[in-house]
């Protein structure tokens, strides 16, 4: 299946939005709690824009790029599991 370039192009920059948007996220979060908060919502911008971002790196054979994205999701996806466990932990208690 061939996919156009300007689709390409489109799905770069909307995995960049995801991306760029997280800090848009954590910036308020930080801002109404008086204190830097970052929270679960953050992590999971930086999932979906580092996993588009991703997939944009492969179609366009950039090794740097993809190693780059792979070691986010890696480290996104274990602060993900950490906050589940915290918070299976709390109800628990």
């Amino acid at each position: 299946m061939h996919i156009p370039n300007s689709l390409w192009l489109a799905i770069g920059f909307a995995g960049q939005l995801l991306f760029t948007s997280r800090f848009l996220v954590q910036w308020i979060a930080s801002e109404k709690a008086r204190r830097s908060v970052v929270p679960t919502a953050f992590w999971w911008l930086s999932l979906a824009g580092g996993a588009t971002l991703l997939i944009y790196a492969v179609q366009r054979h950039d090794p740097v790029f993809a190693v780059g994205q792979v070691t986010g999701l890696i480290i996104y996806l274990r602060n993900l599991a950490l906050i589940g466990r915290q918070e299976k932990q709390v109800q628990h208690t």
